[in-house]
C-alpha cells in the first residue's frame, strides 16, 4: 500500500511542475528537447536530468529481466515502458506491487 501511495503522490507532485513546463512551450513527446532544455535551465537541472535518464534506462533493463525471471513474462515487464513516461517515480512503485504476487506464490516473500 505504501508503494501505491508513493506512486500516486509523486505523479501528482511532479506533473504539477511538468504542466507548467509544457505551458511555457515544453514538449514531452520530443525527448531530446526535454533533456536539452534541462541543460539550458542550469547545472542542477542538467545533473538531475542525466541522473534520472540513467536510472530510467537501468530500471527498464532490470524490469524486463526481472519480470521474466519471476514469472510475470517479458511482455508484462515492457508494459512499464509507457507507464515510465508518466515518471519512473510512478512506474517503479507500481512494478514493486505487481511483482509481489508471483513472488508470494513461490514463497519467496511472505
Amino acid at each position: 500500500m505504501v508503494y501505491i501511495a508513493l506512486s500516486l503522490v509523486s505523479v501528482a507532485w511532479a506533473w504539477s511542475w511538468g504542466f507548467q513546463w509544457m505551458a511555457g512551450g515544453g514538449n514531452l513527446l520530443n525527448l531530446p528537447f526535454f533533456f536539452l532544455d534541462s541543460d539550458n535551465s542550469g547545472s542542477a537541472a542538467a545533473f538531475l536530468a542525466i541522473d534520472i535518464a540513467v536510472v530510467w534506462a537501468a530500471y527498464m533493463i532490470w524490469v524486463e529481466g526481472d519480470a521474466t525471471t519471476i514469472g510475470l513474462c517479458a511482455k508484462n515487464g515492457w508494459i512499464f515502458l509507457p507507464r515510465s513516461f508518466l515518471g519512473t517515480y510512478f512506474a517503479f512503485p507500481l512494478y514493486l506491487v505487481m511483482r509481489e504476487r508471483p513472488l508470494a506464490k513461490t514463497g519467496q516473500i511472505t
